[in-house]
């Protein structure tokens, strides 16, 4: 059967690049679900609660603040070592249309839990409607995808592998998410150290969610508390944060 050669567009070359280094992460998970009753509660009072990518966000940065295992990444340079941020840099993905297409580029959002929710929904919201060349991270993941391929993943591997260079180009962890097309489990790939992904919230006030990590860098039991905790601040923090109603209007993270 003849088909039709089509051109491999940049945002799936950044897919293509991404996959390659997730595949060298030895990656576990855990999946549970959560009860948020709490959580749900105080978004039923709110006119506009935050997106749950925001919610996510700042909680699991929260949990972070104290667990310094969940800001700690595995780096092979200049050897193999384990290296401890002060503290978290998220990579939301994101979903963009553009040119009849439909891509995800992960969006950065440092230091979350210093943030209201409302600024860091702001600031994904803005990364998923702002044109691609005002958002600093989706214009440096385009200059990349045009190197030629030995270029990008000699830049890759680098970028991976040196402590400060990770953080900053590939943060701490990550946020992913498709509970906006309907229910279903997203087993995503990252290039580590920790994914986050969660389900549609039921109306018993109940989400699923799945957490995988660098299996190099901690093990089970400690995840296992992160999710016990993770439950506790979305029904407390995050609730008390939602019932104070921010203002609306927060201008983006810069």
């Amino acid at each position: 059967m003849r088909g039709i050669k089509r051109k491999i567009s940049l945002p799936r070359v950044f897919i293509l690049d991404f996959m390659h280094a997730s595949m060298r992460v030895p990656f576990v998970s855990l999946s549970r679900s959560l009860d948020i009753r709490a959580l749900m509660a105080a978004r039923a009072t709110s006119n506009a609660p935050p997106g749950w990518a925001a919610t996510f966000t700042k909680a699991f940065a929260i949990v972070a603040k104290e667990e310094p295992l969940l800001r700690t990444l595995y780096v092979k340079l200049p050897w193999p070592h384990f290296y401890e941020l002060p503290r978290s840099v998220a990579m939301v993905a994101v979903a963009r249309a553009e040119d009849g297409e439909e891509f995800i580029f992960p969006e950065k959002v440092p230091q979350p839990e210093e943030h209201t929710l409302t600024e860091i929904d702001a600031h994904i919201r803005r990364a998923k409607t702002a044109p691609i060349e005002d958002i600093p991270a989706f214009r440096k993941l385009l200059i990349a995808c045009r190197l030629p391929l030995p270029l990008r993943r000699l830049s890759w591997w680098l970028g991976l592998n040196v402590g400060r260079m990770a953080a900053n180009n590939f943060g701490s962890f990550g946020v992913t998410s498709v509970s906006a097309y309907g229910p279903g489990e997203l087993q995503a790939l990252s290039t580590g150290p920790f994914l986050l992904s969660y389900g549609v919230a039921s109306p018993d006030g109940r989400i699923d969610v799945i957490l995988r990590w660098d299996h190099r860098v901690t093990d089970a039991a400690i995840i296992a508390r992160v999710l016990t905790r993770l439950e506790q601040v979305l029904n407390t923090e995050i609730s008390a944060e939602i019932l104070a109603r921010p203002a609306p209007g927060a201008n983006p993270l810069h």
